[in-house]
Parts: structure tokens; C-alpha cells; sequence
């Protein structure tokens, strides 16, 4: 059956994970992670004394306790609910506007200074986008769908795409089949017409071909899983890229 649609996960597959510490540190920032935790500890510090050692610990446990969720229960936290949890462990609390900044913060500090785009991903998406309806299926682990969207005006891709599926948006995440359901849905396009893109094994092969969609391991920036895939290909620069879902289209 023809192809008539191409999803892409963001992470890692258009967006390069963590290539804004360099320009952090430029800017004099401390890395992402200290930053939150910093966030943190001088919110609660505002209100009353709290050492930082017992707040990054919190912090440690609270996405421990993420991770736990998003990997076996497939569902992303948001930010809000993440740091409730993190207060709730300390046995603190914040009055409601002070939340609401901490949450804020949290949210917005991939924007501050913008992750790169991966080499080649604006080219492979005007070509594919000239032949299919192209969507995003990605999960949000801190920056919410409404900052990944940002990301991806600022590099001028989101133009190219017909559909957004953001776990914090729909409520679970990949490879829950609800995921690449609703990108189907939203593009108009039957699951067995469409092929996911992505970096992860678990998430965007095994989750796409149970809803009977192709798959793509893409490798240029992350390749732990290319040994073990069960992807119906291996695509290792977005170059590649076009040529090889029409292969897959034509077979």
C-alpha cells in the first residue's frame, strides 16, 4: 500500500539533545540540570532556609520516579506535576505565583538558548514534504509541546509538518499506540500508510510497527539501538532520507 505519510520524533532525530550546553556555558549558565536545581533551592530558600544538597537529592528522586513512570506506564509528567512531587517529598510548599515562575523556568530554558538541528533535517523535510503529509510524534520531558513547537519555528522546520503529537498534550507517551494513533488521525492517513522516523528502539520502532506503520531507525546522532533494530531501515544521515522512504514506498 503507498506511503502517504512520514512522522518524525524530535529528539535526537531533528533536534540535537543537550547541543545547547556549549552555548550555556558561553552565556555563563550552568548546565540545564544544575539550573533547575538552583531554581529550586532559591524559591524554597525565599520562603524559609533550606540547605541545597537536601533539594538536589529531592530533585534526584522526583526524576527517578519520572523516568520510572514514563518508561513502564508510557506517560510524561508535566513540569507542574513533577515539582509537586518534588515539594511534596521535601514537605514544602510555595505560595501560588512563586509555583507558577519555578514552573515557568522550568518550561521555557530550552528557548533561552536553542539546541542545534540536526545536519541535513531542513532539506529531507522540503523533499518529503513535497511527496507526503509529514507529522511530529515526540515525547515532552521537560520542554512542553508549545516550547518543542518554538524550537522547531526557530529553525524554521515546523512549516513543513501537517500534525503535532506532544505526550503532554495527549496524556501518554511512546510507544503507546494512542501516540502515533492521534498522528494518524490528524493527518488523515490510515497507520499502514505511514512511516515513523526516530532514534529509540522501544519508542519509535516497536511502538509504530505494533499499530502496523514502517519504521525508521535513524542513527546520525544516537546509534545505541542500530545493532538490535527491527526497523525496516537504517537511515544514518538525513540526506539519505528521502530516497529511502520511497524505497520503502515502492517495495
Amino acid at each position: 500500500m503507498t506511503i502517504a505519510a512520514v512522522t518524525f520524533d524530535l529528539w535526537d532525530t531533528m533536534i540535537v539533545d543537550e547541543s545547547d550546553e556549549p552555548g550555556r556555558r558561553a552565556r555563563g549558565l550552568p548546565p540545564k540540570g544544575e539550573h533547575r536545581r538552583r531554581l529550586v533551592h532559591e524559591a524554597l530558600a525565599r520562603e524559609a532556609p533550606i540547605d541545597y544538597a537536601a533539594v538536589a537529592l529531592a530533585y534526584d528522586v522526583a526524576d527517578a520516579a519520572f523516568d520510572k513512570v514514563w518508561k513502564e506506564h508510557h506517560v510524561t509528567w508535566t513540569v507542574r506535576e513533577r515539582l509537586r512531587v518534588l515539594l511534596a517529598g521535601l514537605g514544602r510548599s510555595l505560595p501560588q505565583a512563586a509555583f507558577d515562575r519555578l514552573v515557568a523556568a522550568h518550561e521555557t530554558m530550552e528557548i533561552e538558548v536553542v539546541p542545534d538541528a540536526v545536519e541535513g533535517i531542513g532539506e529531507a523535510l522540503a523533499a518529503l514534504a513535497a511527496r507526503y503529509r509529514l507529522g511530529v510524534v515526540s515525547d515532552s520531558i521537560v520542554s512542553p509541546g508549545r516550547v518543542l513547537r518554538q524550537i522547531l519555528e526557530h529553525h524554521g522546520l515546523a512549516r513543513h509538518f501537517s500534525a503535532f503529537v506532544f505526550s503532554d498534550e495527549i496524556g501518554c507517551a511512546k510507544p503507546d499506540a494512542r501516540m502515533f494513533g492521534a498522528a494518524a488521525e490528524a493527518l488523515g492517513v490510515d497507520p499502514v500508510r505511514m512511516v515513523h522516523v526516530g532514534d529509540r528502539e522501544h519508542n519509535d520502532v516497536e511502538g509504530p510497527k505494533a499499530l502496523g506503520m514502517k519504521a525508521v531507525l535513524f542513527t546520525g546522532v544516537r546509534a545505541v539501538d542500530e545493532a538490535r533494530t527491527t526497523a525496516d531501515a537504517v537511515c544514518r544521515r538525513h540526506a539519505d532520507l528521502p530516497a529511502l522512504v520511497a524505497g520503502l514506498d515502492e517495495g
